[in-house]
C-alpha cells in the first residue's frame, strides 16, 4: 500500500513537473512588464486555461512541411524540473504515508516549484501564486484536519502562517535589500505548512532555510559573484526549508 502510494505521488510529481517551464516561462518577467504570450520564437502560447497549461514547447504555426516543426524546448528548469518534483513527491508520499495532509502538499507542490523557478530566474515571487497559496494551503489543511488520522494541527498551520510571516517582515524591515516583501508573502504559505506540524517543525525549516540562503549569498561572495548589498533569490531556499522541514515533522509523527 505504501509502495503504491509513493509510486503514485511520484507519477503526479512528473506530470505537474512537465507543466512547471511553461507557467515560470511565462511568469519571469520584470515588475513592470506583462507576463508573456509568446514563445521565445515568437509564436502565440494557447491552450489549456488560456495557454498557461501545457508543456514548455510549442506547434509552429502554418501550412506545409513547416508545420509539423516545433520549437525548442523553453522556459527555466525544463529539463530537470519534471525529475525534481518526481522525486519531492516520492519523498513526501514515503515520510506523510496514506495521512490526508499528503493530498495537500501534493497539491501546493508544483506551485511551490513555480515560485522557486520564477525567483531563481528573475528574483520574482508573484503575487498572483504567493497569496492564492498560501490562502489555499490554510482552507486545505482545514479541510485535512477534519479527516481522521491526520497528523498535524490546523491551529498550528494558521499560528505558523501568521508567525512566520511576521519574523520575516521584520527582517524585511532591517535589510530590505536582502529580503524582498515578495519573501514575506511566501511566509505565509510556508508557515503554514511547517506549523502543521508544531513550533518546533516551524522553527527548523525556519532555520535551514535562512540557513541554505545565507550558505549561497556568502558563496556568492567568495566567488566574487556579489556583493554584500547584492539582491539574491531567496524563496528556493524558503522552499527547500519547508519541504526538509516537512520530511522531519511527517518523521516524528510516525515514530
Amino acid at each position: 500500500m505504501h509502495l503504491s502510494l509513493i509510486l503514485l505521488a511520484a507519477a503526479f510529481g512528473a506530470v505537474t513537473g512537465l507543466l512547471v517551464p511553461r507557467a515560470a516561462y511565462r511568469l519571469a518577467v520584470e515588475p513592470e512588464e506583462p507576463w508573456r504570450e509568446a514563445c521565445p520564437a515568437g509564436h502565440p502560447i494557447t491552450g489549456v486555461a488560456r495557454g498557461w497549461l501545457g508543456p514548455a514547447r510549442c506547434a509552429a504555426p502554418g501550412t506545409g512541411p513547416e508545420a509539423s516543426e516545433r520549437c525548442p524546448a523553453y522556459g527555466p528548469a525544463v529539463v530537470a524540473m519534471p525529475l525534481i518534483c518526481t522525486l519531492v513527491c516520492a519523498a513526501l508520499a514515503a515520510a506523510v504515508g496514506p495521512r490526508p495532509e499528503l493530498v495537500v502538499w501534493l497539491l501546493l507542490m508544483p506551485f511551490a516549484a513555480v515560485l522557486a523557478v520564477v525567483d531563481a530566474t528573475v528574483h520574482r515571487l508573484p503575487d498572483v501564486l504567493t497569496l492564492p497559496s498560501a490562502g489555499a494551503a490554510v482552507v486545505l489543511l482545514g479541510l485535512a484536519a477534519l479527516v481522521s488520522g491526520h497528523g498535524g494541527s490546523w491551529a498550528g498551520a494558521a499560528g505558523g502562517a501568521l508567525a512566520l510571516a511576521g519574523v520575516y517582515f521584520v527582517l524585511f524591515l532591517i535589510h530590505p535589500n536582502g529580503m524582498g516583501f515578495g519573501d514575506v508573502k511566501l511566509a505565509l504559505l510556508v508557515g503554514a505548512a511547517l506549523g502543521w506540524y508544531g513550533w518546533a517543525v516551524l522553527f527548523v525549516g525556519f532555520f535551514l532555510g535562512i540557513s541554505l540562503g545565507a550558505a549561497y549569498g556568502v558563496g556568492l561572495m567568495l566567488l566574487r559573484r556579489a556583493g554584500r548589498k547584492s539582491a539574491m533569490p531567496f524563496g528556493p531556499f524558503m522552499l527547500i526549508g519547508a519541504f526538509l522541514g516537512l520530511l522531519l515533522g511527517a518523521a516524528s509523527v510516525s515514530s
